[in-house]
């Protein structure tokens, strides 16, 4: 695509991976008392990526075992139950174990870097599908507001138990069931809101579709206070874990 000499293309591109750039340095800035090392990011960002044709398959036996058309089915059995599920079955098989997931804030950084990896591949598919250059431009602009901060809220909330989990063996179980099923509850609730407000203004009742749309934005406004809290929290964790660490060190040597 060229408008007046201007890389249509190279403008879409950026408007799509912006935001996952932006999140990214944001939540690897707030890793403030042991950086992960930029080999085990960029392996998290790239399990991201696999998770898209994981979950393709997924959704594929999904729709095999029980095709259902209704919005809340696309909600949360095409998006919120197979996409956070491939995320976290990636992060368990390769990150749980690693001797890297040393401290409680890990959890959020390397999920984080996941759903960042998923939403950054899912955004591109989604800006270059569309067949004109202004539908492009303004799925991006809606993506790089709602869609890909989605991703990183729910991240926040799977990294946030899991982080929970591997730091409080007493509780390890009930905070692996909750890394899964809080981020999938969040994320089909939160397309299901969209989704549901779209189909009531595409069918005449606008008033029906604004009031699901302030909801949505309730809900988004809740996810953001929750994800602050959230890392503030796991920030304070990873401050006493590391002042464990410097103590544990002391009275060894």
């Amino acid at each position: 695509m060229a408008c007046g000499g201007i890389d249509m293309n190279a403008i879409i591109l950026a408007l799509a991976i912006l935001p996952v750039i932006i999140l990214a340095w944001y939540i690897y800035k707030k890793d403030k008392y042991e950086k992960e090392p930029f080999r085990m990011l960029l392996l998290a960002f790239f399990l991201g990526i696999l998770a898209i044709p994981l979950d393709i398959f997924v959704v594929a036996v999904i729709n095999a075992i029980i095709p259902g058309k209704t919005v809340f089915y696309s909600a949360f059995f095409e998006a919120g139950i197979p996409e956070e599920f491939c995320k976290w079955v990636l992060f368990m098989l390769v990150i749980w174990r690693n001797k890297n997931f040393n401290e409680p804030f890990d959890g959020i950084v390397y999920a984080c870097f996941i759903g960042l990896g998923f939403a950054g591949v899912e955004n591109i598919m989604y800006v270059f599908g569309n067949e004109t250059v202004g539908g492009a431009l303004s799925t991006g602009v809606v993506r790089a507001l709602l869609s890909v901060p989605g991703h990183f809220l729910f991240a926040v909330i799977m990294g946030y138990f899991l982080g929970m989990a591997k730091f409080r063996p007493e509780k390890c179980g009930k905070y692996l069931i909750l890394s899964y099923l809080c981020p999938m509850l969040a994320h089909g609730l939160f397309d299901y809101l969209l989704m549901l407000s779209s189909a009531f203004s595409e069918n005449n009742l606008e008033w029906m579709g604004t009031l699901l749309f302030i909801l949505f934005i309730y809900l988004d406004v809740k996810m953001w206070k929750i994800g602050v809290r959230n890392i503030a929290k796991m920030q304070e964790n990873s401050r006493i874990e590391h002042n464990n660490k410097i103590f544990r060190d002391i009275f060894k040597s």
